[in-house]
């Protein structure tokens, strides 16, 4: 039986290339306590619907979490799980900010979490969705989702057409806020936008978190 602290059940998605990235980059400054199995799984096949992952997540969806070192601890959701982490496991703080200490920074870092979760990772999944999976083209559908989410990628041009990341001081501090959205907008061609050009602060952005190890490493998992 594993003894790495963690299990991570997910699929190649940007939502399931969330945990993985920050694990990577977890794993990279605190070694092995922050280590974890993989168990892949099928979305195409609904495993992710099966009685046995229902208990973990009822949403029946991916990524979760378990923490076999806090009782087999269950966490759900992709921004929970990072906060999740962050919170137990960034002790040092590299990848977040303190709330009690850097409160305007925390609270910067929690609202560009929260508009990734409810609005590029929603309108871009369904631009993706009625782009390739719809049982028919529906023009309307793909035009609304693919603007919505060319709109989304112009709010954060405008945060970072000076800084060099979402949230902290002066030009900002790569933190979970960052890791959060860069799996979505790496799939930007999948969903119809070949390029970032469009948004140079964010192409920037884009290509300056994509250099790191830890990011490399966790976009390939599973």
């Amino acid at each position: 039986m594993s003894t790495k602290p963690f299990i991570l059940y997910t699929a190649g998605t940007p939502n399931g290339h969330k945990p993985s990235v920050f694990l990577e980059e977890l794993k990279r400054i605190y070694g092995s306590s922050v280590d974890y199995d993989v168990h892949k799984i099928d979305i195409s096949k609904n495993i992710q619907k099966e009685p046995w992952f229902i208990k973990l997540n009822p949403n029946g969806r991916i990524p979760v979490l378990v923490d076999r070192s806090r009782n087999d601890f269950a966490v759900f959701e992709s921004a929970a799980i990072l906060l999740y982490l962050e919170q137990h496991y960034d002790k040092e703080r590299k990848f977040a900010f303190d709330p009690v200490k850097q409160p305007d920074e925390f609270s910067e870092m929690l609202q560009w979490i929260f508009f990734a979760h409810g609005g590029i990772g929603p309108m871009q999944g369904q631009a993706n969705h009625f782009r390739r999976a719809a049982p028919e083209e529906i023009p309307y559908a793909i035009k609304r989702y693919t603007d919505e989410t060319k709109r989304l990628y112009g709010v954060m041009e405008i945060r970072l057409a000076e800084r060099d990341y979402l949230a902290g001081p002066g030009k900002g501090t790569y933190s979970i806020a960052d890791i959060n959205v860069f799996p979505w907008v790496g799939l930007h061609k999948f969903a119809g936008i070949e390029s970032l050009d469009e948004w140079p602060g964010l192409k920037a952005w884009f290509e300056r978190v994509d250099a790191r190890k830890g990011v490399q490493a966790g976009m390939i998992v599973p």
